[in-house]
């Protein structure tokens, strides 16, 4: 049976398409007779303000029942966990006064307290998706993905004496080094599927976009010679994988022009879609695309900012988001939060069904992932950073079990959870950030 090699790649002018999974890449071993086992897979989707928590949690251990605010993934019951009693205790102020915002956001992903600081003497941790990436991340295109949906600044004091650097990031390469995020779901695109080059990659852009021509027309060579060595169920996923890749296009056109048809009093980057729903859903079908594909095995996803008071008029909320956040349990910040915070499982419901939607050995991309979806704040009034809100979906290879809502022990480290995802993705380290040890019973 001929095969084909994990990292071939479709090749034309100034594009480079990765492939994904196929059966033909997989060949049956003449030991085990069954086909080598996708890799484990990383995302970290973070979003801000804490959350309205009565509406968040489960009200029983155990078996998973969807909350009010967990409603929308109903249908995915099966491939989730809701984690309770998980705490960065390093986001509590610890001696150092007000900050809890950029706290949070820093030791979101590290377990270790930021150092106060407006200037460049930024310190904190490094986190857990570059522990990851680098040891996992050099068997791909990319170590590691950072997107997001605002951009931060790596200067300034933006949360009572603490650098801008912490409320923006969650992906820190090294204690002083936060990884800067991608906003732009053009800029993305190109990068994924770029050669590398980043002239030659603009002047064939440009020609793309005068002929209106897809990435894709520019591999038809490469694309004919390979589909001819596939059987159908292969030419079936890369039908699909295609499909996909042309509809992100179409969508990126379109918003682009949404943009540029706005009154000139409305500013936006090029390429940023108004809508926030269709921001978040656009990055997250190339996050998809990329983890699809093995360019990256590791991605972090920051919806927004911590204390981002942006409004969500995209359900008719003109308040700011921070505003709306510190409700002092007024009844109506507090439906305000709750419509904010499903709004934001919405998208997360539909990036984990097109990851359900991919298949490849052992299952769906959904099974080979481990996703952390959730905020370093727990209630928004309080600024607590204990009992947080934390949802795992995936199966990590089908090693975790799923369907239940877990209940831990107060203040149990979030960095034991990260501890355990790190050890059943094949990356082996004893400590990380507070962590106490693996997270008991989850595996």
């Amino acid at each position: 049976m001929p095969t084909i090699n994990r990292r071939t790649f479709l090749r034309g002018l100034g594009v480079t398409v990765a492939l994904p999974y196929l059966e033909v890449m997989a060949p049956l071993s003449a030991l085990a007779q069954t086909p080598k086992a996708a890799p484990v897979r990383m995302a970290f989707l973070f979003v801000p303000n804490g959350i309205n928590m009565a509406e968040w949690t489960p009200t029983a251990e155990g078996g998973l029942v969807l909350s009010p605010t967990l409603a929308p993934l109903s249908g995915l019951e099966d491939e989730l966990n809701v984690l309770t009693g998980l705490a960065q205790m390093n986001a509590f102020a610890n001696g150092d006064g007000p900050g809890d915002h950029a706290r949070s956001c820093a030791a979101w992903l590290t377990g270790v307290h930021p150092f106060k600081t407006s200037g460049a003497d930024i310190h904190v941790g490094v986190s857990v998706d570059q522990v990851a990436a680098a040891h996992i991340g050099q068997q791909s295109k990319f170590p590691s993905l950072e997107i997001g949906c605002e951009r931060g600044a790596l200067a300034g004091d933006c949360d009572s004496g603490y650098s801008c650097a912490y409320s923006s990031s969650i992906s820190w390469r090294g204690p002083a080094t936060p990884n800067a995020k991608e906003v732009s779901p053009r800029a993305l695109f190109e990068r994924l599927f770029g050669n590398g080059d980043e002239l030659d990659e603009a002047a064939n852009r440009a020609q793309r976009d005068a002929t209106r021509r897809s990435i894709l027309d520019f591999v038809t060579e490469d694309a004919s010679s390979l589909l001819n060595q596939l059987g159908s169920r292969d030419r079936e996923k890369m039908d699909e994988y295609f499909t996909a890749v042309r509809e992100i296009e179409q969508r990126l056109s379109k918003s682009e022009k949404d943009v540029a048809a706005l009154a000139s009093g409305i500013k936006a980057p090029p390429g940023i879609p108004q809508d926030r729903g269709e921001h978040i859903r656009l990055l997250g079908d190339m996050m998809v695309i990329a983890l699809q594909a093995d360019l990256t095995r590791v991605c972090t996803f920051m919806f927004a900012n911590e204390g981002s008071n942006r409004p969500y008029r995209e359900i008719d909320i003109s308040d700011g988001h921070h505003d709306i956040s510190h409700h002092g349990g007024d009844p109506g910040k507090l439906a305000k939060k709750k419509a904010i915070d499903t709004f934001h499982v919405e998208q997360l419901a539909y990036v984990l069904n097109k990851m359900r939607a991919v298949k490849e050995p052992g299952g769906t991309l959904l099974d080979n992932s481990l996703v952390v979806y959730g905020g370093g704040i727990s209630d928004g009034n309080r600024h607590n950073h204990d009992d947080l809100p934390i949802l795992l979906a995936g199966r990590g290879g089908r090693k975790l079990q799923t369907g239940r809502h877990r209940v831990f022990p107060s203040k149990t480290p979030m960095n034991n959870l990260f501890l355990s995802m790190l050890d059943y993705s094949g990356v082996k380290v004893e400590t990380l950030g507070d962590s106490t040890g693996k997270l008991q019973g989850l595996f």
